[in-house]
């Protein structure tokens, strides 16, 4: 069979097998931003979080699948520059193949020796990855994709965390067809998360920015399954619940919500519920910033309405949001507290991820606009855990099956040695 070493999860991790000399599918999420005149990559954070995993299948024959953006965005583009920097990242040659399984993709595999990686082409260029995305595994399977690179591989590693909520071939489809492993990143990822959800007692979630459906599901959740016995509000969501508590926000921010949330009256509706089941464990602010023409006007909330958008929490709001922080055992946090791209709304989330970095809480931070904020602060060394996922953490604390972990846990179950 496959040499399987140890079996301690429920999904295989590189330590349960030896893949020296074995043809490694490795798919990474390496999405990165990009100037789309030059085509420079502007931020290869997500690449440098798997050079773990690259480090790990050394002696190994790598075949990297990844993606860059997708159809329609300035930013679609193919790999070639990724394997550039790839290859100064990993300190190893990274040779592009602009095919992803056509006659020149097999034969670049066939040709590899011990040691090589290649990264293939961006797979959202092919249909079969965006048309097939709700198909079950089995069908999956059998797609050119998947059958022609599984037929010259022996396994395939999953380290896209940050697309684990996703459920395209190349994230779910292989694991059918050949062991599916965790990589590095995917493992540690799924291990710090797990043991905080766990935890419960202490835990502080602040949910804030404008996924609001995203992130109301994710508080009911938590706050039912007690893996976090109080959540901080911030953002759209804050203005919500404001509004769940029977405060007018003035016709302003309405329109706020009108247009930045769908359907925003059926969330203050589960908002009110969520405040009525779970009495003093959500907070809301007690204060906000109004943007008066640009510049910062303090109001309590008993001030308003105003005819004027608010743009971050208050003073008063920030003094309370630390002395819960302070509190707390561990800190999970998702979302800026304000309009922080303006410098004079900025205030808020800066405070809280600086209480946040100096606090004795085991602390984790989201990714995407989360994740930007902590490195633009200079904040990402100092938090135990800078989350690469922003849509699949969300997922993850929602309680929802992430598709790849799914897809991990089958793989196990097919391909373990009993």
């Amino acid at each position: 069979m496959w040499g399987v070493m140890t079996i301690s999860r429920n999904f295989f991790v590189l330590d349960d097998f030896n893949l020296i000399g074995k043809r490694v599918l490795l798919r990474l999420d390496i999405n990165s931003p990009m100037d789309p005149v030059s085509g420079e990559i502007l931020d290869d954070s997500r690449m440098r979080a798997h050079i773990e995993t690259l480090d790990d299948l050394s002696k190994s024959k790598v075949i990297i699948l990844a993606h860059q953006s997708k159809p329609g965005k300035k930013d679609f583009t193919n790999l070639k520059n990724h394997a550039i920097r790839l290859s100064k990242l990993a300190k190893r040659p990274v040779k592009y193949v602009d095919s992803l399984f056509d006659s020149r993709a097999i034969q670049a595999i066939e040709q590899m020796v011990d040691g090589d990686i290649i990264l293939l082409e961006n797979t959202r260029f092919y249909a079969e990855e965006l048309m097939l995305k709700k198909a079950k595994p089995e069908v999956l399977s059998k797609t050119h994709m998947i059958s022609r690179l599984s037929s010259v591989a022996d396994y395939y590693v999953c380290d896209a965390y940050a697309a684990a909520h996703r459920a395209q071939p190349s994230l779910v489809g292989f694991g059918e067809n050949i062991p599916a492993i965790a990589g590095r990143l995917m493992e540690t990822e799924l291990d710090v998360l797990g043991k905080v959800m766990k935890k419960g007692s202490g835990t502080l979630a602040i949910l804030a920015g404008a996924k609001v459906d995203d992130s109301i599901e994710v508080m009911g959740n938590m706050l039912e399954a007690g893996s976090a016995n109080k959540i901080l509000t911030g953002g759209l969501i804050a203005t919500i619940f404001l509004k769940a508590k029977g405060i007018d926000v003035g016709p302003g921010n309405d329109n706020v919500l009108e247009n930045e949330v769908p359907d925003y009256e059926d969330y203050v509706a589960v908002a009110k519920s969520l405040l009525e089941k779970y009495p003093g464990q959500i907070q809301i602010p007690t204060d906000v910033a109004l943007n008066n023409n640009g510049t910062r006007n303090g109001a309590t909330v008993d001030q308003l309405p105003s005819e004027f958008p608010i743009f971050d929490i208050g003073l008063d709001t920030i003094v309370n949001y630390i002395g819960h922080i302070n509190e707390a055992n561990n800190v999970i946090l998702n979302g800026p507290l304000g309009v922080f791209e303006i410098e004079e709304f900025s205030f808020g989330t800066i405070e809280i991820f600086k209480a946040i970095a100096d606090s004795d809480a085991f602390s984790v931070i989201g990714g995407g606009h989360t994740g930007t904020v902590a490195k633009r602060l200079g904040l990402e060394k100092r938090v135990d855990h800078l989350s690469t996922g922003g849509g699949a953490l969300i997922s993850m604390l929602s309680g929802k099956p992430l598709p790849v972990v799914e897809s991990l846990k089958r793989s196990k179950l097919k391909f373990s040695v009993v």
